[in-house]
């Protein structure tokens, strides 16, 4: 599946809960390392998300990110891809839920 396919699902998502969709590819650079420019090029190329993980240097920091996606705790999934891509839709979800972006990102707390 292209990741230009599901980014637009996100778009709405974020959009129908009122949140700054700009906060977006905010949260896919900070997951993936690609600044905007590669996202676009990723989404107009219609990467599939195996290569476009492939690419990706993951964050350490993503290991932080737990919690469910449809059922399904992020930290209980075994094959890497599909936790990547849930990583991501966590990450998703936290936007259109108005999570501040400093606890989204894994912001270490300030003393």
């Amino acid at each position: 599946m292209a990741v230009a396919d599901v980014y637009v699902h996100y778009e709405r998502k974020i959009e129908r809960k009122g949140e700054d969709v700009s906060n977006l590819d905010a949260v896919i650079t900070w997951l993936t390392g690609f600044d905007k420019r590669a996202i676009k090029r990723h989404l107009s190329a219609r990467t599939s998300f195996r290569d476009f993980f492939r690419e990706a240097r993951m964050n350490p920091s993503a290991e932080l990110i737990t919690g469910s996606i449809c059922g399904v705790k992020i930290q209980e999934i075994d094959d890497p891809l599909m936790k990547k891509i849930r990583c991501l839709d966590k990450l998703v979800d936290e936007v259109a839920a108005g999570r501040p972006m400093e606890k989204i990102l894994r912001a270490p707390a300030s003393k």
